[in-house]
């Protein structure tokens, strides 16, 4: 069996560091807050070239810190894609704020900048980009119209630690930034985590005043907050892992070149491309094909170890049938639902293991 993902593997290359790194936090028996998180938050905020970085307790907290800290809140409007993880949509309607959607260009995963103005109005708050799979959206028109329209710039960046998009890394584009550091990112954690980088002194202030209860000093609270404190424990993990990234990422870059080589011209499958703004780091290796469903079935039997990333698009999910969006509200988010598959990805992948991958795929279109 080749699994979608194997931490086992990345254990064996770096487990025994991350184990003495949390030996540490516990001998010094700082389990809140503390010098080792500060740590990671300054090699965080370095390595993504921001001010700031301010770590939390998982990618969905960051992604509502974030937006209430930039002041979003009821009556307000969120532009969004439709086709993302849930967790975008959380963090924009925990403010009390309204998720408006837009569709996918057609073929891609992401929205065209002209989408985001065509869904403007007086009550838009934020734009909330998703770089999805870890491929950059083109920041730069988006940037551009926030400033002229005086709105915020968030960027979901869960899925794209490391991504280098126009010379920079993103992460120090948006007013905001948010990651997670769910075990099975380009960085994870032993657990969950996350963090939010921002260039602007205030709102870092104010992020580490609210993921504290609202409070700057103990039992002095400014207003109501919450418990998201990334732990130590995690944070040293994340040190380690931090030093591998661009390695990893690199391997990760490698092992999608060697995809794109062995299932070129396949009838029916598409395979992911770079856009010409920013280096994709492949978190995931997502392929399309008409047949998706039996493609699957076919390399389970093959023992490819497969998952669909998603399989509904936001609009079409329960817990957002309040939004009023029906089946073929967004045909391209839709469209996707149905031909998105995910192939195995991590960086202590093999050659070896590509090539298996590789065959099981073209023996479905054989």
């Amino acid at each position: 069996m080749i699994p979608l993902v194997d931490l086992k593997r990345e254990y064996a290359e770096v487990g025994p560091a991350c184990l003495e790194a949390a030996r540490r936090v516990a001998e010094q028996g700082a389990f809140i807050l503390g010098a080792e998180l500060e740590r990671f938050e300054r090699n965080f905020a370095e390595y993504c070239e921001a001010q700031h970085a301010i770590g939390v307790g998982n990618g969905g907290d960051a992604l509502y810190l974030a937006l209430r800290a930039l002041g979003v809140g009821p009556g307000d409007e969120v532009v969004t894609p439709a086709w993302t993880f849930v967790a975008t949509l959380d963090g924009i309607t925990r403010c009390g704020a309204k998720p408006v959607l837009v569709d996918n260009a057609p073929g891609s995963f992401w929205p065209a900048s002209e989408a985001y103005e065509r869904a403007l109005t007086p009550r838009t708050r934020a734009f909330l980009p998703v770089h999805l799979y870890g491929q950059p959206v083109d920041l730069a028109p988006l940037r551009e119209l926030c400033d002229r329209k005086g709105i915020a710039l968030v960027e979901d960046a869960a899925q794209a630690h490391g991504a280098p998009y126009r010379g920079k890394t993103v992460g120090s584009w948006g007013d905001a930034a948010c990651f997670s550091f769910y075990p099975a990112k380009n960085l994870g954690a032993w657990g969950d985590g996350g963090a939010i980088t921002t260039n602007r002194a205030e709102l870092a202030e104010r992020l580490r005043v609210l993921r504290n209860y609202g409070s700057p000093q103990k039992y002095v609270h400014l207003e109501v907050g919450l418990n998201s404190r990334l732990d130590p424990l995690q944070a040293a993990v994340l040190n380690v892992k931090l030093e591998h990234l661009d390695r990893w990422n690199q391997l990760r870059r490698g092992h999608a070149a060697l995809y794109r080589e062995l299932l070129q011209a396949l009838p029916g499958l598409t395979v992911p491309k770079e856009q010409p703004w920013g280096g994709h780091v492949y978190h995931v290796f997502p392929v399309r094909h008409t047949e998706r469903d039996a493609l699957q079935q076919h390399l389970h039997a093959q023992g490819v170890g497969t998952v669909i990333h998603y399989p509904s698009p936001a609009h079409l999910l329960p817990a957002y049938k309040h939004l009023g969006h029906g089946p073929g509200a967004f045909p391209e988010a839709e469209r996707c639902a149905k031909e998105v598959l995910s192939l195995p990805m991590f960086p202590q992948l093999t050659r070896d293991d590509v090539e298996q991958v590789a065959t099981a795929v073209r023996g479905f279109s054989a």
